[in-house]
């Protein structure tokens, strides 16, 4: 769970710092781009290190479960954000683009580390 509190600490950090630079007008799009990859890659960080430590076998069983969950989900979610919110697609896709990749960057780099046995 410390490392999801990170990935929620640089998330809100860089939200804000993004909309310092860029101004308010784009702050929904800013936080509803990085909420997605946000909670997604938090949840999956979650349940994969406590399968992993539980039960390792169940892993890659739990890792496929999670890719199809997640391309639902990922669908979904963007529909809505740009048709029921309808939110300015440029910046929201900016900021979804570059959480998404931050995120499961470090996501991978923490697994690495989780097999590793750190």
């Amino acid at each position: 769970m410390r490392a999801v509190r990170w990935m929620v600490i640089g998330s809100v950090g860089s939200a804000l710092l993004i909309v310092g630079i860029a101004g308010r007008q784009v702050g929904k799009e800013v936080v509803f781009g990085m909420l997605g990859p946000l909670v997604a890659a938090g949840v999956s960080w979650a349940l994969v290190e406590r399968t992993y430590l539980r039960s390792p076998e169940r892993l890659t069983g739990l890792m496929i479960g999670g890719f199809a969950t997640k391309m639902v989900f990922f669908g979904g979610y963007v529909a809505v954000m740009l048709k029921v919110l309808a939110l300015h697609p440029v910046p929201f896709v900016a900021s979804f683009t570059g959480s998404f990749i931050v995120l499961y960057a470090v996501e991978a780099l923490l697994m690495r580390r989780l097999f590793a046995g750190g």
